[in-house]
């Protein structure tokens, strides 16, 4: 182990340890570690024995499985999990939404979904792309997006609306076609940081949540679900599940969008393919 608490190296017990995590994980959040990933989540599982003062992985797997440190579980979960992200992440797909996909939104109580949120950054984008075409003062009256995540701590800092200087650098100067002025959604908020206008703050809601926890409580269904960068965490069996609970809390004629390098082509859902990262449930489902 180095100084920074990293390793290339797994010793049999405490293989034999990251294994009972990883099944842990799986049964509990859904996420499926690959074998060859196994140094990358013991690197992360190490930053908790750190923060907690547990002497080793063994130790660690204990702790989760006996059931009696939720603080411990909530962080093995939030180690876990890959919460790097930032505005305006994978254009392709925001354009789409943009221009293909808002306008057959309707004119009134629109419902937006992050699925896996992170700390709010695609949440945030996405408002800023419907403000910047609808108007900040329709969105206001009509605009709702939930982000969700399995992390609370990620959810935490959504809450705050207050990013580093890595978290905004990929926001375009200009955006299909016509300036993006950023200063009218985010403000400088010192130490090289922004933080999102109160304008923009209100448009978005945060709350964890475990997307393997079925079904889903929601009581009204969504416009457009973003779950990107997340479905490849899951078995086949997982995502598929997944996918088919999103399309249940979708209206008729809604939208799904996920990474353009996961695809749903071949898990059987009721989800129609529009292009790789787009899919639409049916006008008449």
């Amino acid at each position: 182990m180095s100084e920074l608490g990293t390793t290339d190296y797994i010793s049999d017990v405490d293989e034999r340890a990251i294994r009972r995590i990883q099944q842990w994980l799986r049964a509990r959040s859904g996420m499926c570690y690959q074998d060859n990933k196994l140094i990358l989540l013991a690197n992360r599982l190490m930053r908790v024995c750190f923060q907690f003062g547990i002497s080793g992985m063994t130790a660690l797997a204990e702790q989760i499985e006996s059931g009696n440190r939720d603080d411990v579980q909530i962080a093995v979960m939030n180690a876990a999990s890959t919460n790097h992200t930032y505005f305006f992440r994978e254009p392709e797909v925001l354009s789409f939404f943009e221009l293909s996909i808002l306008p057959t939104l309707p004119q009134n109580n629109v419902r937006i979904w992050s699925a896996a949120a992170s700390t709010g950054d695609e949440a945030y984008t996405t408002a800023i792309q419907v403000c910047e075409r609808r108007g900040i003062a329709w969105a206001s009256q009509n605009l709702s997006i939930l982000g969700t995540d399995i992390s609370a701590n990620v959810v935490t800092q959504a809450e705050r609306g207050i990013y580093g200087e890595n978290h905004v650098t990929h926001i375009p100067e200009t955006w299909l076609g016509k300036p993006l002025d950023i200063g009218n959604y985010l403000a400088p908020a010192g130490l090289r940081q922004y933080r999102v206008k109160e304008n923009l703050r209100p448009l978005c809601t945060f709350r964890r949540m475990n997307l393997t926890a079925l079904p889903y409580p929601f009581q009204k269904n969504f416009h457009v679900v973003f779950c990107r960068n997340v479905l490849y965490y899951f078995d086949r069996a997982t995502q598929r599940n997944v996918a088919e609970a999103i399309y249940d809390v979708t209206v008729p004629g809604g939208w799904l969008l996920t990474s353009v390098t996961v695809s749903l082509r071949d898990l059987n859902t009721r989800w129609v393919s529009i292009q790789p990262g787009v899919y639409r449930k049916g006008l008449s489902a």
